[in-house]
């Protein structure tokens, strides 16, 4: 018993650890840099037809998902490049790519720090925050739904390794799609905030792969990731 209550503390302090370096990783760019207020056009107005009809969209979703398909999007609910680990195979990991897995950690935390400023500013109320009727199968978030922050880092995610690995491209590229769908399969986000979260990813992913500093680090994690891989 001793023996896995040791093993069992050792994996949650390198959970912990992960977790507490994630969180600790500087953004490569932020809203100063790429300020999306000045790209995305406002969200429809929560009266709108546009919106009425994506709500009603979102309805449908939460009556005709399969468990199958709520069971991937809760697991899609966390943001980290590991999500893409079917795509990539069992060696995609983050014991064995620590400077890759460091890299992709300030990926994510420019998603946050360019999306989040905007988020505030239009402050677009989610699907359940409109409606009593809609019942989220992920976590909840009363930060602002436009545009989807999940859907953002999704793209930067794929557009970046499918850059490293250019081979698996399609594949890398239909994974990211279908992260940033399953925020709609969730109920947690409304069609338009995918699409204005492709495009802010986009525009994200294109600003980083121009900037030295980023090239310099994106470099390193490349030739781990493809030395690891076999590539």
């Amino acid at each position: 018993m001793k023996r896995y209550a040791s093993l069992a503390a050792g994996l949650l302090l390198l959970v912990i650890g992960s977790a507490a370096h994630a969180e600790d990783a500087q953004p490569f760019v932020t809203n100063k840099d790429v300020d999306l207020t000045m790209i995305l056009p406002p969200p429809p107005a929560n009266d709108s037809a546009q919106t009425k009809a994506e709500l009603g969209e979102v309805l449908t979703l939460q009556v005709t998902r399969t468990p199958e398909m709520v069971a991937s999007a809760v697991a899609d609910a966390e943001e980290n490049v590991w999500r893409f680990a079917n795509v990539m195979g069992p060696k995609f990991n983050r014991e064995t790519l620590p400077k890759f897995s460091a890299f992709f950690d300030r990926v994510v935390a420019t998603e946050g720090a360019v999306v989040d400023p905007a988020k505030d500013v239009w402050k677009r109320p989610r699907p359940h925050q409109l409606s009593d009727l809609v019942k989220p199968a992920v976590k909840l978030s009363s930060s602002g739904s436009w545009p989807s922050g999940h859907a953002t880092v999704g793209a930067m995610m794929g557009i970046i390794l499918s850059d490293m690995v250019p081979e698996k491209r399609a594949e890398i590229m239909a994974r990211a799609a279908e992260y940033a769908h399953n925020r709609e399969v969730g109920g947690i986000h409304y069609a338009s905030d995918v699409e204005m979260g492709k495009i802010s990813g986009s525009v994200i992913a294109a600003v980083l792969l121009n900037r030295d500093d980023f090239k310099a680090e994106y470099d390193v994690a490349k030739a781990e990731l493809r030395s690891d891989l076999g590539m």
